[in-house]
């Protein structure tokens, strides 16, 4: 059984706010796996869903390029080791470097785009900075006829392009704003995938609300739930975070255009970072001197 360290547990109270004890025997229960922790606990006790992981892993920098005329426009995610790099200029001047090679290259392939010159470039910054620089991915996207993409960089940490068919450049930037901020799962409810809809499904049926309900009024509840988590999950019913009395659909709408599509990078998500010790780390320094 993996031992449960006191981040683990951190992590699960700031998401779930509940209390230590409960989330330390959810944790031990779930072999430390925050994410079957979580599920666990909306299953027995009826918890809403939890927030998303705040925490990101690795430092670094997101970029956005956008052509002119909104036909297409690419994000991308360039990491360093420390914070401290990611504010240095050399740094942000080879991000700069590194999204223009993917825009002018249109392409999502970092092998290829990285190959030659820019790894030469990268290995020279490398030394010079005396940390790993590592391209870690791209995304393009490209409007469909009619069409625009839009963009919007948060701290150079959250980068998001949209894509609206019709619609203007200044709405396709607050949609991008919106996305930034809320975080949304899908575009629309319809995009949602059904292996998240039947997760979602067996949560509601295991909680303990539904217990005894006769099968008609178990499938309503049900019914509605998804339909409340499709709502809260899909950005065009999200209520628009600049006017919340409109949903973000209906702001689109209002200028002419439909939402299509998104991407959101954010700096170091997905991946775990080793969590150092410095009291430790120091100690056993002085040990060794």
């Amino acid at each position: 059984m993996a031992a449960i360290s006191a981040s683990q547990v951190k992590e699960l109270r700031e998401r779930t706010g509940l209390g230590m004890m409960e989330c330390k025997k959810a944790l031990t229960e779930a072999d430390g796996d925050i994410e079957v922790a979580i599920e666990n606990l909306r299953k027995s006790s009826g918890l809403k869903a939890a927030k998303k992981a705040g925490r990101t892993a690795a430092e670094g920098a997101v970029v956005t390029r956008v052509a002119e005329d909104g036909s297409y426009g690419v994000v991308v995610e360039i990491n360093s080791e420390t914070d401290f790099v990611a504010r240095d200029d050399n740094f942000k001047a080879f991000a700069d470097k590194i999204a223009g090679a993917f825009f002018a290259a249109k392409s999502e392939d970092v092998a290829a785009v990285m190959s030659g010159e820019l790894e030469t470039v990268r290995e020279q910054l490398v030394q010079k900075i005396g940390e790993n620089i590592s391209v870690r991915r791209c995304a393009v996207v490209e409007a469909a006829e009619g069409g625009l993409v839009g963009e919007y960089v948060h701290g150079g940490r959250i980068g998001v392009l949209t894509e609206l068919k019709g619609g203007n450049s200044e709405v396709a930037k607050d949609v991008a704003m919106h996305v930034a901020a809320i975080n949304p799962s899908v575009a629309r409810p319809e995009d949602m995938p059904q292996e998240e809809l039947d997760k979602e499904k067996a949560i509601i049926l295991a909680q303990p609300d539904m217990a005894g309900k006769p099968e008609q009024i178990a499938e309503k509840m049900v019914e509605g739930r998804l339909k409340k988590y499709l709502a809260e999950n899909s950005l065009t019913e999200q209520p628009f975070v600049k006017d919340p009395n409109q949903s973000v659909a209906e702001f689109v709408k209002a200028a002419g255009g439909e939402v299509l599509g998104f991407i959101r990078f954010e700096v170091g998500e997905g991946i775990e970072k080793e969590e150092v010790d410095f009291a430790k780390e120091v100690m056993e320094q002085a040990g060794r001197s």
